[in-house]
């Protein structure tokens, strides 16, 4: 075969590092916006309450004095942080998304690198992660297609993939080339971290340092060290002061019914990454014991078995199966064989990467909004949601408002409380009393259920009514009016 010109392979070989510094470019300017979907409120919430009080916070939704899994070792340093310099939380978050998205581009660099010493494996990797996703946009915190990640870089979810990356750089390292006592228990550490931040993703983190070990046929010298890192690990969640970390294991029936959408239609939200389970079997032809391999298995297990048995929530270990199939097929176009099969490796990722990238192109209206964008990407664009900033003026930190649920999801992100939490809140006991009261406001109607809604109001010593026209009362006052004829009423005593 005619060998390509050099500066032809030049170009080639940097194709990908300009394809994934363009990406964090356009991660950056997203950072900027910060586009507001998902949990965001709940974040910002948690950082309010532990800016007004890192000791005793409370729960960062509705005023009650509970723990929360959301006051982890990040969030309560940005509350420090809020705390210190004055800056709005959402600003805080921009902070920690620039933080999150530093960790997550490193450790994949040097994780990739204890895989393959090619230079564009890094880049390819990463790209991979971002694009090889499927024809169906998919969106969910800890996975890391580029429409999901722009709209949860902030989250400590993408912190801790970050850390977890980093966490199996290190871990791989100790047991190829040893390390001492200090660096183990180092890693014990990073990994009660990863945990104690975000709690699946923990999951994930340990499926892939279990292939590691797996993978690496640890010796007698480095056992005892492993379960030295494993139970300094074990002790500091014991010990972390917010919340029960070791409860959690009993709270999934709470969290099943919305993470059941995630085993549906995942052929398109997945499909791509076929192309990384033939890599993997190409690598496990070659080592049985490949630890991208072993990742695979038991994130793939770990996701059926979720779905066999009705625990859904199991279904966020699924990017403990795409990732090693994701990075498998990144490596495969730089390290398989003969130049031909890398060169039809290329082709075919090449080919997958721009499918994905067409499905996500509608993150470029983060940046540059709806107007900007040619049709064909603007019907892409999902618009952000618009947030409560326009109560601020009336509503201050502390006051608890009746909304539904989709704006008890933003409220609190401003220092207000909502009478229901707009997530599940695994640690509050009367989170259901409190979601039955507010269908029973809402239900109730104006006029003939005034006395039902009036207890309901005293019941939870509520200052602010946030809903529609129809819902005015002689004993609500409207002070404004917000986007989509949401209103704001006042009640008067």
């Amino acid at each position: 075969m005619r060998a390509a010109p050099p500066g032809a392979a030049r170009a080639g070989r940097a194709l990908p590092s300009v394809a994934a510094a363009l990406v964090l470019v356009l991660m950056l300017l997203v950072i900027v916006r910060l586009p507001w979907a998902g949990d965001l409120g709940m974040h910002a919430a948690t950082v309010q309450r532990l800016r007004h009080s890192l000791l005793h916070p409370g729960d960062p939704l509705v005023d009650a004095d509970t723990p929360s899994p959301y006051y982890s070792p990040w969030t309560l340093l940005l509350g420090c942080l809020a705390r210190v310099t004055g800056l709005s939380v959402f600003n805080v978050l921009r902070v920690g998304a620039l933080a999150g998205l530093g960790l997550l581009a490193t450790g994949v660099w040097r994780y990739v690198r204890t895989l393959s010493g090619h230079r564009a494996a890094p880049a390819l990797a990463f790209l991979s992660l971002v694009f090889l996703w499927g024809p169906l946009l998919f969106n969910w915190s800890g996975f890391l297609g580029l429409n999901s990640l722009a709209l949860t870089v902030s989250y400590p979810s993408a912190l801790a993939l970050g850390l977890s990356f980093h966490f199996w750089a290190w871990l791989t390292r100790a047991l190829r080339a040893g390390a001492g006592w200090g660096g183990w228990l180092g890693l014990g550490a990073l990994w009660a971290l990863i945990l104690l931040c975000h709690q699946f993703t923990g999951v994930v983190a340990c499926l892939g340092a279990l292939a590691t070990v797996i993978a690496a046929r640890p010796g007698r010298p480095e056992l005892p060290r492993l379960g030295a890192a494993a139970a300094l690990g074990l002790v500091l969640l014991w010990a972390w002061p917010y919340y029960d970390f070791f409860a959690l294991f009993s709270a999934g029936a709470d969290l099943e019914a919305i993470h059941r959408s995630l085993y549906g239609h995942l052929a398109g939200r997945f499909g791509l990454v076929l192309l990384g389970v033939v890599a993997l079997g190409a690598r496990w032809w070659r080592d049985r014991r490949d630890p991208l391999v072993l990742f695979f298995l038991l994130g793939a297990l770990m996701f059926a078995a979720g779905g066999l048995t009705g625990h859904y929530s199991w279904g966020r270990a699924l990017p403990a199966a795409l990732i090693p199939a994701q990075l498998a097929a990144a490596l495969e176009a730089v390290s398989a064989g003969r130049r031909a099969v890398r060169a039809g490796w290329a082709c075919a990722l090449g080919a997958a990467l721009l499918v994905g990238a067409w499905t996500q192109v509608g993150t470029l209206g983060y940046v540059a909004g709806r107007g900007a964008l040619p049709g064909a990407v603007a019907a892409k664009y999902r618009a952000p949601w618009a947030g409560y900033h326009w109560v601020t003026p009336w509503v201050r930190y502390g006051d608890v408002v009746m909304a539904r649920t989709m704006a008890s999801r933003q409220i609190p992100a401003y220092g207000a409380y909502t009478v229901a939490p707009g997530y599940p809140d695994v640690f509050l006991r009367d989170a259901g009393a409190r979601e039955a009261a507010e269908r029973r406001y809402f239900a109730a109607g104006p006029g003939a259920g005034a006395s039902v809604r009036r207890a309901v109001l005293r019941e939870y010593g509520v200052r602010w009514v946030v809903g529609v026209r129809g819902d005015a009362e002689p004993w609500l006052r409207r002070v404004a009016v917000g986007p989509g004829g949401q209103v704001l009423y006042k009640v008067l005593r």
